[in-house]
């Protein structure tokens, strides 16, 4: 082979040994093709980009076929076209699936008509290319990350500052084929790739059932005359019920005959509904009920997907005990060994004051907790209500102190005119809600320091936690039980008496408590993911981040 000397010494002793690796592995084949073959594939990439894929390609391979053998198609051919084909997330009818379908085809036509060396290097390179497609479809997905960020940057003009922090995924198609090519199974590396967290793969699996659903027609769109309640009457039962069998969350009950009538069996399965849905699970059909009963079976497909390629951005926690908090679903997850211990409602941050997405540890907990008011609350709406009354702090149990040092003095507030920190980039003063029932923070607070100032804490407001919709906050996460994530955390830190802390809480001492074991927390966006009972869960996109990433969403 006809390489030039440059080529090889410029990448040095362990380029040379991989050379002679590849060769051997290819050994079987005709030497006569392969010199012909690389030399037409390196003389085509010149001009190319140094950048481009093709060039980085076959500059790591040596200039030599991965895909198009003398006689037939390599093992990773084989292995990447049965791969796309077995892949249940790709739309048949799409370009991307479509397209492999062509060049496996063109392939056999090659093979089949004795083809030409240069035919076969034509193919190879768009092969090279399919993969590269495919390669990004399957791992990094088809949200424009950019765009997005760009979005939310842009939702600061109103006042909403918010952050997703991505976490790449850690795929290298360039360096899965060169160890294919060194002997590897490319099948094996491309299935190792595929995520494994937050339930994907039955995600993928729940993506190919509801397209089966469109395939075999949909489902039609429920009307009402009225709110149906058990019992009541209405032409729509009919389409209800077939809706909701579609969606296999309505099964017949023995001797229940399926007439107009609102029965008991057909309640079951609206209160099935209603809870994969999010929704309140009352049995009643009203217009909230039936609206997202009315969504259509594209709009589903579209959120299964979007939400496929959010599972592949986010952290991949690889330790014993893990947190997810998924904000539209306001509910956390306490997995240990990847199994659910533990879950309880929370209260994040409303539209305006959104939560944001992000990864860190949990490292301290806070008994009897002060609350250091963030100067954005301070200047919205601390100093209007001190403006209007001097002594509105003192209701809420806040202190005004001149500084942030512990020997920091307490001012009062009638001295100081708020009029002048209304606007301002700063505030000089310390705002802090002392220890106690009245205090915003509750009892209980969980840190994992982070730039947002967020953080897990209890709450005095109990009652909003009976709410469907739980986004009240302005950014931190409000539990329902702190005190029983509490115990948990003193089950596996030896630190923590549970006893003992149960004491400290009912006085006001306000206590830190460093972990010995932290625990990584996940603050995460899903609309759409399968839970740990294996069920699909839809929930409604409360920041409108579904609809930001749809507006530029590749489709394949």
């Amino acid at each position: 082979m006809k390489f030039r000397h440059s080529t090889i010494c410029k990448k040095g002793v362990k380029t040379l040994l991989m050379f002679t690796l590849l060769f051997s592995n290819l050994s079987a084949l005709s030497l006569k093709y392969q010199e012909s073959a690389s030399e037409i594939i390196m003389n085509s990439l010149q001009t190319q980009p140094k950048k481009s894929f093709l060039r980085q390609l076959y500059g790591q391979l040596f200039f030599v076929p991965v895909w198009m053998y003398e006689d037939t198609l390599s093992p990773a051919g084989h292995d990447l076209f049965k791969h796309i084909q077995n892949d249940i997330t790709l739309d048949r009818q799409g370009k991307l699936y479509q397209h492999a379908v062509l060049l496996e085809d063109a392939a056999n036509e090659i093979y089949t008509n004795n083809g030409t060396t240069l035919q076969k290097v034509a193919l190879e390179f768009k092969v090279s290319q399919l993969y590269h497609a495919y390669t990004n479809y399957a791992y990094l997905g088809s949200i424009n990350w950019g765009a997005f960020q760009a979005r939310i940057s842009n939702l600061k003009v109103n006042d909403v500052s918010t952050e997703w922090v991505l976490h790449r995924p850690n795929i290298n198609a360039i360096k899965m084929l060169e160890n294919a090519a060194l002997g590897g199974s490319l099948a094996s590396y491309l299935n190792q790739a595929i995520p494994t967290q937050y339930h994907y793969k039955a995600l993928q699996r729940a993506l190919a059932h509801y397209r089966e659903i469109k395939e075999n027609g949909g489902w039609e769109a429920v009307s009402l005359h009225k709110v149906l309640k058990k019992g009541s009457h209405d032409e729509g039962v009919y389409a209800l019920r077939e809706r909701l069998r579609v969606t296999g969350d309505y099964t017949p009950c023995e001797e229940a005959e399926e007439t107009l009538q609102y029965d008991q069996c057909l309640e079951d399965a609206v209160k099935h509904f209603q809870k994969r849905n999010g929704l309140k699970v009352d049995g009643e059909v009203g217009s909230g009920t039936l609206r997202v009963l009315n969504k259509t079976v594209d709009e589903r497909i579209t959120t299964i997907l979007l939400n496929l390629d959010r599972i592949k951005w986010l952290n991949k926690p690889q330790t014993k005990r893990h947190i997810i908090i998924n904000i539209p679903d306001f509910m956390l997850y306490f997995e240990e060994d990847g199994k659910l211990i533990q879950t309880m409602r929370t209260i994040v941050g409303k539209p305006k004051n959104p939560t944001p997405i992000f990864s860190n540890q949990v490292k301290i907990i806070v008994l009897n907790p002060y609350w250091n008011l963030p100067t954005s609350i301070v200047q919205k709406e601390m100093i209007p209500k001190l403006m209007r009354n001097p002594n509105a702090m003192k209701k809420q149990g806040i202190e005004i102190r001149t500084g942030w040092g512990r020997n920091a003095q307490k001012i009062d507030a009638s001295s100081v005119n708020w009029a002048k920190y209304r606007y301002s980039k700063s505030v000089p003063f310390r705002f802090a809600q002392v220890p106690g029932t009245r205090n915003a923070l509750g009892k209980v607070k969980f840190l994992f320091p982070n730039k947002y100032a967020v953080y897990m804490h209890d709450t005095p407001t109990k009652p909003l936690f009976k709410r469907t919709k739980r986004a009240f906050s302005h950014g931190c996460i409000r539990l329902q039980k702190p005190r029983e994530l509490l115990k948990t955390f003193s089950t596996f830190n030896t630190n923590i008496n549970f006893e003992k802390s149960q004491k400290i809480l009912k006085g006001k001492k306000n206590t830190h408590i460093k972990l010995e074991e932290t625990v990584p927390i996940d603050v995460i966006y899903l609309t759409a993911w399968v839970d740990y009972d294996g069920k699909l869960q839809f929930r409604n996109d409360i920041y409108n981040y579904d609809k930001m990433q749809l507006k530029s969403f590749r489709k394949w």
